[in-house]
C-alpha cells in the first residue's frame, strides 16, 4: 500500500511539472489517502502485537 502511495505521489510531482494542475491535485489527494490508510494499519498491527505479547498464558 505505500507503494502505491509513493506511486500516485510521484504521478503527482510529474503532473504539477507538466502543468496538469487538477490530475496533479487528484493524485495528490489519493497518496494522502493511502499514506494515512497505510499508516493507521501499520499501527493498529503492532498494538496487536504487544497486546498479544502481553497475555502469554492466552493461546492462540
Amino acid at each position: 500500500m505505500l507503494h502505491y502511495a509513493v506511486v500516485f505521489f510521484v504521478i503527482a510531482l510529474m503532473a504539477a511539472v507538466l502543468g496538469f494542475g487538477g490530475i496533479a491535485a487528484s493524485a495528490a489527494g489519493i497518496a494522502k489517502l493511502l499514506f494515512v490508510v497505510f499508516g493507521l494499519s501499520t499501527l493498529t498491527e503492532r498494538n496487536q502485537h504487544v497486546f498479544r505479547q502481553a497475555h502469554p498464558t492466552r493461546r492462540q
